[in-house]
């Protein structure tokens, strides 16, 4: 007999989102789960019409979400977080007290006090806490962590991270911003950091989820170059890493993220340097990894090859098309939603316990990139000392 189907309520996400959309997009790609409940948005005018847009009835469209999960918490699985960063950790809270799992939007709370108690939560009541860091759903990401694992670079000594976006030069700062931009660049909505809280944290955590290392320590300096930007656009930050917390360091990093780094788009780009090999992947030619060697020929491994099952299984598992189509965001996003899912349907549908982990980011790395987030501002505040973690 056919397992039932997986059933979500979104939070936020209405006209004008980015985000909510995709979380979307994703669910549906792989038909993990049925849309059955929202509160789009405060405005109840675009909170109907999303839901029409939808297909989400309107005795189910709810006008604040306190009165959606009290509503709904015996009728779904899961919440979809899609708001700006000052209610996550609220919604989160009350979804987790409420017996809901709950995929929310990075970054995962305001304080890294706030994370802690929500990781504490989700571990204590047996929820699915999850952060859609996307990038660590690509397949050549995860190929690029198993060649690590299985030693093909050797000790890694130094990871170079960009991410690189102009996305604030775009805007006229003498006219009315639209709505995403004008919370970015708010510190009631956005948190204390702008361009590290955002996009720092993709960064951070694509470099322990393919070194396998943990961040020690950092020294952060951070700027705002944009006018009228109260919060930081611009930030190089050096860390310093260990195989396990509070280990001997064994290798560094530098980091480099912006969102005024003119003419940019979307500059992910990873390297890390091994004293057998090194790894290059950039998240805008996504299908492709690159392996330099001292002294053999450059190897440049493409996603969905038949030689990379060999590798890995999870970069195969996590490819849908055949090698040679462009797969990106989307799909990397859903991959995240694929493993999330599947530890949803384990604790509620098919109370299953799976020889394999569950290859997504959740509460462990949701806190971690708080650590993170707070160690940069307190370096920055701080005469750009190193700050531990």
């Amino acid at each position: 007999m056919q397992s039932r189907r997986l059933k979500y309520a979104m939070i936020g996400g209405a006209k004008g989102s980015f985000i909510g959309p995709v979380h979307r997009m994703a669910i549906r790609l792989d038909d993990l789960a049925d849309l059955e409940a929202a509160c789009f948005s405060r405005n109840m005018d675009d909170n109907l019409s999303a839901a029409r847009n939808c297909g989400v009835a309107e005795d189910r469209v709810y006008s604040d979400w306190l009165s959606l999960i009290e509503g709904e918490k015996s009728r779904i699985d899961f919440i979809a977080v899609c708001t700006p960063n000052d209610s996550h950790y609220a919604i989160t809270k009350a979804a987790l007290e409420a017996g809901l799992d709950v995929m929310c939007e990075k970054p995962l709370s305001m304080t890294l006090e706030e994370a802690a108690e929500l990781k504490a939560i989700a571990n204590e009541r047996g929820r699915v806490l999850a952060i859609p860091f996307t990038y660590s759903g690509f397949p050549m990401v995860k190929l690029a962590r198993d060649l690590v694992k299985k030693g093909e670079i050797g000790e890694i000594c130094k990871i170079v991270l960009e991410y690189q976006q102009g996305s604030f030069r775009k805007i006229d700062f003498t006219k009315p911003l639209d709505k995403r931009n004008t919370w970015k660049m708010d510190p009631k909505k956005s948190g204390a950091s702008c361009v590290v809280a955002d996009i720092g944290v993709h960064g951070f955590h694509l470099i322990e989820y393919v070194t396998g290392l943990k961040v020690q320590s950092l020294l952060a300096d951070l700027s705002s170059f944009a006018p009228g930007n109260k919060l930081d656009d611009d930030a190089s930050i050096l860390m310093r890493l260990a195989k396990e917390e509070g280990g001997e360091i064994t290798a560094k990093a530098s980091m480099v993220v912006s969102k005024v780094a003119t003419g940019e788009e979307n500059g992910v780009r990873l390297r890390v340097y091994g004293d057998k090999a090194s790894l290059f992947w950039n998240q805008e030619s996504p299908n492709y990894l690159s392996v330099k060697y001292p002294f053999e020929a450059e190897r440049i491994y493409k996603r969905n090859a038949p030689y990379v099952k060999e590798i890995s299984d999870a970069a195969t598992r996590s490819s849908r098309i055949p090698a040679g189509h462009h797969e990106g965001f989307i799909e990397g996003f859903a991959n995240i939603y694929s493993e999330f899912c599947a530890a949803v349907r384990a604790k509620r549908v098919d109370f299953s316990e799976e020889a394999r982990q569950f290859d997504y980011p959740g509460a462990e790395e949701g806190e971690r990139t708080m650590r993170f987030v707070e160690a940069a501002l307190k370096s920055n505040s701080s005469s750009n000392s190193f700050i531990s973690l």
